[in-house]
């Protein structure tokens, strides 16, 4: 029976989400700050899962350590747009995945620590 990677799928999820927010912001003309988003919410997915393979214990917290870093650089970028009166205001559901992932990056990387 296959176990269930929590951190994996909702990273996912954000990810999914953070293309659409991306693609409303590009049909908005919001063109740089729609990019910077797009490739740091797509990235934390992709960190975590290129963690999955890792070499030594070593290399997975490095790893995790990156996607932490390109969630906390999404976070800001969302935040921007959240503040911005020209721009829309991301989902409730896009910032809730965020905190989610951090949290798991962060119980995970403190647990691999020790």
């Amino acid at each position: 029976m296959k176990t269930r990677n929590e951190v994996l799928e909702i990273s996912f999820d954000l990810a999914v989400k953070i293309i659409e927010f991306s693609e409303e912001l590009e049909n908005q003309k919001k063109f740089v700050i729609a990019r910077q988003l797009l490739r740091s919410g797509t990235s934390i997915g992709a960190n975590i899962r290129e963690a999955q393979s890792a070499e030594s214990k070593a290399d997975f917290i490095h790893k995790l350590k990156i996607a932490h870093k390109e969630a906390i650089e999404t976070e800001y970028w969302l935040a921007l747009v959240k503040v911005s009166k020209s721009y829309p205001s991301p989902s409730t559901e896009i910032l809730e995945l965020l905190t989610s992932v951090q949290k798991l990056l962060n119980t995970i990387i403190s647990t691999s620590k020790k």
